[in-house]
C-alpha cells in the first residue's frame, strides 16, 4: 500500500483518481509521496521512505529543490496545467490597465447615496476615459505555456504581438500563431511596444530583470504586466517609473508592502491560477505524475531530475538509480547485476547538470545483496526496486 500526504487540499479531481492501491495519510513521515500547492517546504524534515514531491502548480520556490535532489526525492511540477487560467486574468490585465474601469467602479461606489447618479455619471465618466487595445502593440517576454497562450489571444484580439524567448520549446514554437513576431533582443521589445507582459520562470539572471536601465529603454507612458513572479520586477524602479509618468500602469498579480502603495498600480491578489478549473487540472497532472513515478520509475517534468520514461515494465524486475552524473556509474551498476547472473532486458540513463537517473529491465527479479552492494557506490543516492 503507497502511502500519500497532501500539505495542502488537493482537488478531489486528483485525488480521485488514487486507486485502491494507496491510502491518503495525515502523517508525512511514513508517506511515499507528497501533494503540495503553497505550503512552505524548506524547513520540514522528510521520512526515509519519502519518494517524490508532486506540486500541484508551476513555480517550485516553496520546495528545497537540491536538498530533494541529494536525497534522490523526484520534485514535480505540472506546466500549462494553469495555463489557461493565468492566460485569462492577464488578458484582463490588458483591459484593466487600457480602460480605467477599476476607478469608474470605485467612483460609482463613492457616489452610490447620489440620486442623480445616472446624469453625474455622464459629467464624470471623461475621468475614466481610456484607450482600445486593438492595433497596439504587446510585447511577451516568456513564450512558455502561459506566454504563448497570451500572444496568441492578443493576436486574436487584435494586437500587433512580439514575442521573445530564446529558450522557446519545440512544442512551444509550434502551438504559436504565425502572426506573432519572433524578436531576438528584448530591447527590441522595451523600445517597441505599448504593453510588455512577463512570463519567465525566477531565476538568478532574471531576478529584478525589469529595472532602471530596462525601464528607461521602453517608450514613455508603456503598461507592465507581471503575472509570473514578484521578484521579476524591481520594485523602487517601478515606483519611479509611475510616479515620473514613465510607466502609466503596472498591473501586477503579487501585491507587496511596496507595489500597494505605488501610484498607478493595479494589483490583484495572485489570482492568475485562482480557478476552480486550474486547480482541478494541476491536481489531475500531478497525481498522474505522481502515480507514474511511483509504479513504474518514470519520471516526467520534474524540475531536479531529468525526464526518463520506459513506459510500463513487461520484465520481471526494474530497477531505478538515482546517482551524481559522473564517469563510470553504468559500468558499476551493469557489472554488479552481471555479476548476479541477471540479464538487463532494457535500459535507459538520463542525466540532468549534477544529477542522473538509470532505469534497468531485468529477466529476473533482483536480490537484495545486489540491491545493498549498488547503494554502497560512491555517487549513488537512492537504489529503489520498482518491481
Amino acid at each position: 500500500m503507497r502511502k500519500i500526504h497532501c500539505l495542502n487540499a488537493i482537488s478531489k479531481y486528483g485525488t480521485g483518481l488514487l486507486t485502491a492501491d494507496y491510502e491518503l495519510t495525515d502523517n508525512m513521515a511514513e508517506a511515499d509521496g507528497v501533494l503540495v500547492r503553497s505550503a512552505a517546504m524548506h524547513d520540514m524534515e522528510f521520512g526515509n521512505d519519502l519518494l517524490a514531491i508532486a506540486r500541484a502548480g508551476a513555480g517550485v520556490n516553496n520546495i528545497p529543490l537540491d536538498r530533494c535532489a541529494e536525497n534522490g526525492i523526484v520534485v514535480f511540477n505540472t506546466p500549462g496545467a494553469n495555463a489557461n487560467g493565468v492566460k485569462e486574468l492577464v488578458i484582463a490585465g490588458l483591459l484593466l490597465a487600457a480602460r480605467d474601469v477599476v476607478g469608474g467602479i470605485e467612483w460609482c461606489r463613492a457616489n452610490s447615496e447620489d440620486e442623480n447618479i445616472a446624469k453625474s455619471v455622464e459629467k464624470s465618466k471623461k475621468a475614466f476615459a481610456g484607450t482600445e487595445i486593438m492595433g497596439k502593440k504587446l510585447g511577451v517576454i516568456g513564450l512558455g505555456a502561459i506566454g504563448a497562450q497570451v500572444a496568441n489571444s492578443a493576436v486574436a484580439l487584435g494586437m500587433d504581438v512580439y514575442g521573445y524567448d530564446p529558450f522557446i520549446s519545440v512544442n512551444a514554437a509550434w502551438g504559436l500563431s504565425r502572426a506573432v513576431k519572433h524578436i531576438t533582443s528584448v530591447d527590441t521589445i522595451y523600445a517597441e511596444c505599448d504593453y510588455i507582459t512577463v512570463h519567465v520562470p525566477l531565476l538568478d539572471d532574471t531576478k529584478k530583470m525589469i529595472n532602471a536601465d530596462a525601464i528607461a529603454k521602453m517608450k514613455d507612458g508603456v503598461v507592465v504586466l507581471n503575472f509570473a513572479r514578484d521578484l521579476l520586477v524591481d520594485d523602487e524602479a517601478m515606483a519611479a517609473a509611475l510616479e515620473s509618468g514613465k510607466v502609466h500602469r503596472y498591473v501586477t498579480d503579487f501585491p507587496n508592502p511596496k507595489s500597494v502603495h505605488m501610484k498607478n498600480v493595479i494589483a490583484i491578489p495572485h489570482l492568475g491560477a485562482s480557478t476552480e478549473e486550474s486547480e482541478d487540472n494541476c491536481a489531475v497532472m500531478a497525481v498522474k505524475e505522481l502515480m507514474d513515478y511511483l509504479e513504474n520509475g518514470n519520471i516526467k517534468n520534474s524540475v531536479n531530475y531529468p525526464n526518463c520514461d520506459m513506459g510500463v515494465c513487461k520484465e520481471a524486475g526494474r530497477l531505478a538509480v538515482h546517482h551524481l552524473n559522473i564517469p563510470n556509474m553504468i559500468g558499476q551498476f551493469t557489472g554488479l547485476v552481471a555479476a548476479s547472473g541477471v540479464n538487463i532486458s532494457d535500459m535507459t540513463n538520463k542525466s540532468r547538470d549534477k544529477y542522473a537517473y538509470t532505469l534497468l529491465d531485468l529477466s529476473s527479479p533482483i536480490d537484495a545483496e545486489t540491491v545493498e552492494k549498488m547503494r554502497t557506490i560512491k555517487g549513488v543516492l537512492r537504489v529503489r526496486v520498482v518491481k
